[in-house]
């Protein structure tokens, strides 16, 4: 019982560290952060499930932020976005 109680608690801290690193999307530059690139995504069918790709590719290069620029597409979208350190 006692394995299963820390076993938990190692999942509920993960989880909350894990979305402490997460990316912000923002409206504009960020004030004290540094443009560091661009990222881009494709194969989204709407605009969310275009901005939660563009969040995992900002997440996985390490930004604290992401600033989407540009969405085309009707049934398959494209997006870019500047990412922020």
């Amino acid at each position: 019982m006692k394995n299963a109680k820390i076993a938990i608690a190692a999942i509920v801290f993960s989880t909350l560290s894990f979305g402490a690193t997460a990316a912000d999307l923002v409206n504009s530059a960020p004030e004290g952060q540094q443009k560091v690139g661009v990222i881009s995504a494709t194969g989204g069918h709407d605009l969310t499930s275009l901005e939660t790709q563009l969040n995992a590719k900002a997440n996985a290069a390490g930004a604290k932020s992401f600033r989407i620029t540009s969405t085309t597409g009707q049934d398959v979208m494209h997006g870019t976005a500047v990412i922020y350190q």
